[in-house]
């Protein structure tokens, strides 16, 4: 089994992105995703500077991937997605099926990201034949469902073609939309935003008049309150899951990768905190906690 680090999905300067990979290269991670997957207007790092990060964590031994955007509503950021398509270098996991389209076009590999909707053995053949290679399962469904999917035997010729990874730790991106909650909670139009989310690296929690999180505000993107965390559930993934992939947090992200790989077998279990969830991979609420 191997560990991932998803794309940064918030929005940090440009130097603490930088010491967050020469981290990541110094790290026992197998496979690093880098790249803007929430908003186009976040340009602290440009096309340029995730190919040199990409480059530089290549030379460390780690498998890198590009990560597409989630939704697109304007031609340049098509024009920058097809920077990724042509980068001639590293894949690309695509998260728009739009995206997925122009990589088939190029005939080029690609991993499917968790935003995209593949619920079922028939979904996931067809993208098998677009070039899929791996496939990040939709983050509100669980170790059933999962088992229950490979186990078809619609898919059994072709399950040694794409491996299979499970969103195991940070807040779950649940929603994307065409406005901006981040600057409407400050009382902003979307278009005159000051990238005011930079000033919330963690996004910005939305609790319930009870003091519950309830949601992180992440600019076009609503995420989960409760960090999503399967740390005591690695044992159950075994001869299932391919990839593991922790999401970045603007702390603590390389500890836990550290704690994930020692419970991996389940030698190392790890009490969560009230504020941890595991609720979707054991069938029950998301905000749950077996």
């Amino acid at each position: 089994m191997k560990f991932s680090l998803g794309p940064v999905q918030y929005f940090w300067p440009k130097a603490q992105m930088q010491q967050f990979y020469q981290d990541a290269a110094d790290s026992s991670v197998d496979i690093v995703y880098l790249g803007e997957t929430v908003c186009s207007k976040r340009r602290e790092l440009k096309f340029e500077d995730y190919m040199a990060i990409g480059h530089m964590l290549r030379d460390a031994g780690k498998q890198v991937c590009l990560s597409s955007m989630t939704l697109y509503e304007a031609p340049n950021e098509l024009r920058e997605l097809r920077k990724y398509i042509d980068n001639g270098e590293f894949s690309v996991e695509a998260n728009d099926v739009g995206a997925i389209a122009m990589l088939q076009e190029k005939a080029l590999p690609f991993v499917a990201g968790a935003a995209i909707n593949c619920y079922n053995q028939h979904s996931l053949r067809r993208l098998v034949g677009m070039g899929l290679t791996r496939w990040v399962m939709p983050v509100e469904l669980s170790q059933h469902w999962l088992d229950t999917l490979l186990s078809q035997s619609v898919i059994q010729d072709i399950r040694d073609c794409f491996e299979t990874e499970v969103f195991a730790f940070g807040h779950l991106p649940l929603a994307w939309s065409g406005r901006c909650f981040t600057a409407r909670s400050e009382n902003r139009a979307k278009d005159q935003c000051e990238l005011c989310c930079i000033k919330y690296p963690q996004g910005r929690e939305v609790a319930s008049q009870d003091g519950t999180s309830v949601f992180v505000l992440n600019g076009i993107q609503t995420q989960s309150g409760y960090c999503y965390n399967l740390i005591n559930q690695l044992p159950t993934m075994q001869g299932m899951v391919d990839v593991v992939r922790l999401s970045p947090q603007v702390t603590g992200t390389f500890d836990w990768l550290e704690k994930f790989k020692a419970n991996l077998n389940g030698n190392a279990p790890q009490a969560l905190s009230k504020t941890d969830s595991n609720g979707y991979w054991l069938s029950l609420a998301g905000m749950a906690s077996g």
